[in-house]
């Protein structure tokens, strides 16, 4: 599949991004991501010299951060940085600020500062990070904005923008790109929804719970016209996750239905290359995970399941990016409630400038040749099952957060995963497992 339309830009710092197509639709931004589809960021400008930070796109997260040009963490040296040099009207504070992930941290200072994203200008609190963990070093973003309803130990930037008059309606609608398309169409909508970006009608479930969690009730999973026949659970809808987690029963139900699956741990599972794109069904609603998305290539043509049997969320699934680029999303604050609808077909690539490799640092369209499965990628050494460990809950030196429910789940917080084969993304409003 052709890959002729993707731009990947280098930076002083070195990451290179997938950038996206420009938009003209209001309030709306084009959201960058990694050339694996890791990690999905728009770009957000701070202080009086509007300096650029990439910001991860977190629907899990309360609290908004940045690294800040003090932080000397390895992490903080190879990304872009943001302090009292690069703007006037950057003010510090003594607060402090701190959470706590399931091999790392982050920790610092509130500040405040103006911002601009989307064409919104206004002041915003923010977290400007003076040690970050080195989960860091493995993604583009300079920085996390947090899209959860509650309140994390900043401002809540949604809460900020009603407050702020600066929209009609308090929604933000979402369309992520993946880098086999060949281009990158990914973009947030704040305030609307962009109908170009979707096709048929947008289906909405209420969400499942009241503390600020953009959690709704998943009907269940199938495959092949078949159903794993899973009770109704809540699935966290995370744009901050670049997986699928639930319940090992459950995962186990889904893969059953796969010919040619397998498993030596109930976590990850081996799955056959040719393997046929998996549904999710909402409200009645069946929608597709295409195999590109939920299927990884490894050299040597060994393939494994994007979705894993870990209970993140106790009861309840956590459906990441691998779901997400497969659908346009709006997540409505007002009625409480989130909405998918088939997204629309990527435009085709342009056909008049190649270059050999799309690894390249360059600002032209590049080409790595075609794969079936997404990714290829190196086969992981030692055994290729992964395990879980255990994640801490989201801290604060001044005092943690209360969990919004016993279930759990934090109202608000931040988490990290990885994988076997390479570095995924898992920043959520809960505690996360870690695998190794």
């Amino acid at each position: 599949m052709s890959r002729q339309g993707i731009k990947l830009i280098g930076r002083a710092n070195e990451y290179k991004v997938v950038k996206p197509v420009q938009t003209t639709t209001v309030h709306s931004a084009g959201i960058y991501h990694d050339e694996s589809d890791f990690s999905y960021f728009v770009q957000v400008l701070y202080g009086s010299s509007k300096k650029p930070l990439y910001m991860l796109l977190d629907t899990g997260a309360g609290t908004s951060w940045v690294m800040g040009s003090n932080c000397k963490s390895e992490a903080c040296t190879i990304h872009d940085t943001f302090g009292k040099e690069d703007s006037k009207t950057l003010v510090t504070t003594n607060e402090e600020f701190a959470l706590a992930y399931g091999t790392g941290q982050v920790s610092g200072h509130l500040a405040h500062d103006a911002v601009s994203v989307a064409g919104m200008n206004f002041e915003f609190q923010f977290g400007l990070a003076e040690t970050t963990s080195t989960d860091f070093n493995h993604f583009p973003f300079d920085g996390i904005l947090g899209l959860a309803m509650s309140k994390g130990r900043t401002d809540n930037f949604l809460q900020e923008l009603k407050e702020n008059k600066l929209l009609k309606s308090n929604i933000f609608s979402v369309s992520l790109g993946r880098y086999a398309d060949g281009v990158n169409v990914g973009q947030v909508t704040f305030g609307g929804i962009d109908s170009s970006k979707y096709t048929g009608d947008i289906s909405y479930t209420a969400l499942s719970k009241q503390n600020g969690d953009w959690s709704i009730p998943m009907e269940d999973m199938g495959y092949d016209d078949k159903v794993a026949q899973l009770a109704d659970k809540a699935a966290y809808i995370d744009t901050g996750t670049s997986f699928m987690f639930g319940n090992p029963t459950d995962v186990a139900a889904v893969h059953k239905l796969i010919p040619g699956s397998s498993t030596e741990d109930y976590i990850s599972y081996n799955v056959p290359c040719d393997s046929k794109a998996l549904t999710l069904t909402f409200s009645g609603v069946t929608y597709k995970i295409q195999p590109n998305d939920w299927i990884v290539r490894y050299d040597g043509g060994i393939c494994k399941s994007n979705i894993f049997g870990n209970e993140v969320v106790k009861g309840s699934w956590l459906v990441g990016d691998v779901f997400l680029k497969n659908v346009y999303t709006v997540f409505d604050v007002d009625k409480r409630r989130i909405g998918f609808a088939k997204k629309s077909a990527p435009p085709p690539p342009p056909t008049t400038t190649q270059v050999p490799s799309a690894t390249a640092v360059s600002d032209s369209p590049g080409s790595t040749g075609t794969s079936t499965s997404g990714p290829v990628l190196s086969p992981p050494g030692g055994d290729p099952a992964v395990s879980p460990q255990p994640g801490n809950n989201e801290g604060d030196s001044a005092g943690a957060e209360t969990p919004a429910s016993t279930d759990g789940v934090e109202a608000s917080g931040d988490r990290l995963q990885k994988s076997t084969y390479g570095v995924a993304l898992c920043l959520a409003a809960t505690v996360c497992a870690m695998l190794l």
